[in-house]
């Protein structure tokens, strides 16, 4: 015996039957999982002329479906399935809204579930009262008849039966499943007409993944259905750390603008500077001695832009961070210690990035690093290499998050009185799929 039997009354059961006998639903009903039927309404009438309405008592537009031939189909099929958990259900813009925890209810509670499809004006009441156990609605609003409703309410019940999908994980995490909406979902290529995967997608770390994906649980209800994210209950510290992540968010400024990146130029140099100034005093604020010199100095990068090394990211039309890439080796990066870097025989150094004060959090410096990718890849290197000061946690964490692995330690020519000890890291770029 099936674990679940679906009876649908209805006036269009090749219909119904058809669309619920594809796909995932008719694999399951062919492997004896599920055994999802539809019957005629019409068969069971006592009309001669097969009659299943009538005029409404009282005058009115339309017709009614009549409780005889409703209530002749119904004892047939409840005749024929024999005893079992059963629920009679009325499809009707009356009833209870369908919701997953409905659904989950319904599968959980009974193995046979009856689905009245109604039409016309509607059905008489005395049907309704007398066989009727549930009404459900799909919305607030109205169907030419119950049939879309009932075969909703299979599907949603029905993939939820175990051997249905392949593994319960299918439905654990999708949208309403526990008060949530699903998060964004990518596939190939990587790339699509300018738009990038998020980078925790491409990293192998399962764990950075699975948070990734509840905080975008969280951003996307919050965005898309506020009532549910005011109902939803954090049960566990994971989620509740998250949802201080996501409060702290709100807080930051938010990319409104397209973001892009070119060359810099020498009329773009006072911005560059200002956005370099912000970041030495950030960076002193914290008793990190990276900057402080002159280490990224106005000659160093007034020389990165003349030379074609420096590139302006914009937000809009203003300049809201730079990076300078460099193909030259980089003084010190020979003599690496407590590692080694990969054996490549070129790469491109991210010899500076900064990101101006007002768009700090925001997620422009993920952006920053893909375009330092996108020009490594254009000058015909798959290696990017990078330092930093072992203090400097936002750059070390930015590091990790998009993919560079610590290679080890080296030193940076530094004038005296300067901390010239950086952390080295690296990444190796993938062909990109187009």
């Amino acid at each position: 015996m099936a674990e679940l039997r679906v009876d649908i009354l209805t006036l269009f059961p090749e219909t119904v039957g058809a669309v619920l006998h594809e796909s995932i639903l008719g694999r399951a009903v062919k492997k004896g999982i599920l055994d999802i039927r539809c019957t005629q309404i019409r068969d069971y009438t006592d009309n001669r002329q097969c009659q299943v309405d009538d005029y409404p008592y009282g005058g009115g537009f339309g017709c009614v479906m009549m409780a005889q031939p409703l209530k002749s189909c119904l004892d047939a099929v409840v005749s024929d399935a024999g005893p079992r958990r059963r629920r009679v259900v009325y499809l009707s813009p009356q009833g209870a809204p369908f919701t997953q925890d409905t659904a989950r209810r319904l599968q959980r509670d009974y193995d046979h579930l009856v689905l009245v499809c109604g039409h016309y004006e509607g059905v008489d009441e005395r049907f309704i009262e007398a066989c009727v156990d549930e009404e459900i609605s799909l919305g607030d609003f109205v169907l030419t008849g119950g049939e879309i409703a009932a075969m909703a309410v299979t599907d949603a019940v029905c993939r939820l039966v175990p051997g249905v999908l392949s593994d319960p994980q299918c439905y654990i995490g999708e949208s309403h499943w526990d008060g949530l909406l699903e998060y964004p979902q990518y596939t190939r290529p990587e790339v699509w007409e300018g738009r990038e995967v998020p980078p925790v997608l491409l990293q192998g770390d399962h764990e950075k993944v699975s948070r990734w994906r509840r905080l975008m649980q969280f951003a996307r209800t919050r965005s898309k259905r506020p009532d549910l994210f005011a109902a939803f209950l954090p049960k566990s510290d994971g989620d509740r750390e998250l949802l201080r992540e996501l409060e702290k968010s709100d807080r930051t400024a938010r990319l409104t603008a397209p973001v892009t990146c070119r060359p810099a130029a020498e009329g773009d140099l006072a911005a560059l500077l200002a956005i370099r100034d912000a970041g030495k005093r950030t960076l002193a604020r914290y008793h990190v001695d990276q900057w402080q010199g002159e280490e990224l100095s106005d000659a160093f990068l007034r020389d990165a832009v003349a030379e074609g090394k420096c590139f302006a990211v914009l937000h809009g039309d203003d300049i809201a961070a730079f990076f300078v890439l460099d193909t030259e080796p980089v003084p010190g990066y020979d003599a690496i210690r407590d590692g080694k870097w990969s054996e490549v025989p070129a790469y491109a150094a991210l010899r500076a990035l900064a990101v101006a004060d007002a768009w700090r959090g925001s997620g422009l410096a993920g952006l920053v690093i893909r375009f330092a990718e996108g020009e490594a890849r254009r000058l015909g290197v798959r290696c990017l290499r990078a330092d930093t000061h072992r203090k400097n946690r936002p750059m070390l964490r930015l590091l990790r998050e998009n993919g560079f692995r610590y290679r080890g330690n080296v030193e940076i020519p530094a004038e005296p009185g300067h901390d010239a000890r950086r952390q080295a890291y690296e990444k190796l770029l993938k062909e990109r799929r187009t």
